[in-house]
């Protein structure tokens, strides 16, 4: 896809939802009423036509028309001339996109669109009050937590994983130590058991049956406040992009899937961002101008803003080359045919191993849910018919 001039945010969303294959296939298959749909979801469903259309006479396209389209309907929020964040503009793009197409504004049980069946999850969150009280024998303040429990089902459509913060005290050599945490580890938000602080309140995060066949996992790297803005370059690990189990972090519910069973989930797209390479065919003044802080939406200078330039990536699974490389382990045919990743920045494509997709800074992932033979995703314990 063409980087006009800085939309290499809405390229690498673009990429990673024409994947998605009920997306891919509804936007592909759909036949949708032109005098009666809105703008948003006609240009989307042109743009991922051209991008399956084996008999396309160019190998690129250009989003411009989803991208006017864009900024007309976030009020220049989202533009070509600015880089934005892909998961700001991810988010905004799939509500948008659920109303166009008709889905409903008030919560449901049922999915009443096609990015609700995709990715709308529940979660229940659990919050304490914190009181702070004087303590007078020792003269110090006592943190008590309120025996008042308050709990809420609540829809999503991406989690957010929160990266423990970086140490405080370097070594001297700053660019030789790497932290890395595991995937798993940031799970444990979700696990009904670790709890966070937020506006004087203790929170846990426990997720419900049944889960969404597709995940979407929101690394969270940029935070700011009155005074900087600063990006966690915490490289977050996994043992391999397949098999993912859920389970531990899901509340067990029999009636919908048996206690036990793991809940196995493979990654499909992968956004990941570079600091140190500037987005091909900018200039150097548009390229500084790509900062942390353009990516994070903070205006003030923080901590690598300005010198450092940012460009977003996205790693996608071929699928086709997955099939095929099973097919010669099975037939004992010799090696595989290649890798069966590829990584993707406006017009450069290149392949990517499978042992070093962990090995770049992760943004946004999407995990998609495996199927069991034999089971059915609403009844654990009956075999499907």
């Amino acid at each position: 896809m063409n980087n006009i001039k800085a939309n290499d945010y809405l390229n690498v969303v673009v990429q990673l939802l024409a994947h998605v294959f009920p997306i891919r296939n509804y936007f592909l298959l759909h036949e949708f009423p032109t005098p009666g749909t809105p703008q948003l979801a006609l240009r989307f469903s042109t743009l991922v036509r051209k991008l399956w259309n084996p008999k396309a006479f160019r190998s690129h396209v250009s989003p411009h028309e989803l991208l006017q389209e864009i900024a007309l309907r976030s009020s220049k929020r989202f533009t070509l001339t600015q880089q934005s964040d892909p998961v700001e503009f991810l988010s905004w793009f799939l509500n948008n996109l659920h109303l166009s197409l008709g889905g409903s504004k008030k919560p449901s049980k049922t999915p009443t669109s096609v990015v609700q069946a995709a990715f709308q999850g529940h979660l229940r969150i659990e919050s304490q009050a914190i009181t702070a009280h004087s303590d007078t024998q020792n003269a110090r303040l006592v943190f008590t937590e309120s025996g008042d429990i308050k709990s809420q089902t609540t829809p999503f459509l991406i989690l957010t994983l929160d990266l423990p913060p970086t140490p405080l005290f370097q070594s001297a050599n700053r660019e030789s130590i790497i932290p890395h945490v595991p995937l798993t580890t940031l799970l444990n938000k979700y696990n009904g058991i670790t709890a966070s602080e937020k506006l004087a309140h203790r929170v846990r995060h426990r997720l419900l049956h049944p889960l969404p066949p597709y995940l979407l996992f929101h690394i969270k790297r940029f935070s700011k406040n009155r005074f900087v803005s600063e990006r966690n370059p915490t490289i977050v690990t996994f043992p391999s992009p397949r098999s993912l189990d859920m389970s531990p972090y899901v509340e067990p519910n029999p009636d919908i899937w048996p206690p036990g069973e793991p809940i196995l989930y493979d990654l499909v797209a992968n956004i990941i961002l570079d600091p140190t390479v500037a987005v091909p065919g900018a200039t150097d003044e548009a390229a500084a101008d790509k900062g942390v802080n353009a990516a994070s939406g903070a205006s003030s200078s923080g901590a690598g803003a300005g010198s450092e330039k940012v460009s977003w990536m996205v790693q996608l699974h071929d699928k086709a080359m997955s099939a095929e490389n099973n097919r010669q382990h099975s037939e004992r045919a010799g090696e595989q045919q290649g890798p069966e990743w590829l990584e993707i920045q406006d017009l450069f494509v290149k392949k990517a191993e499978t042992e070093t997709l962990f090995t770049r800074e992760g943004y946004l992932m999407v995990w998609e849910r495996r199927k069991v033979p034999g089971m059915n995703s609403r009844k654990g314990k009956n075999p499907a018919k």
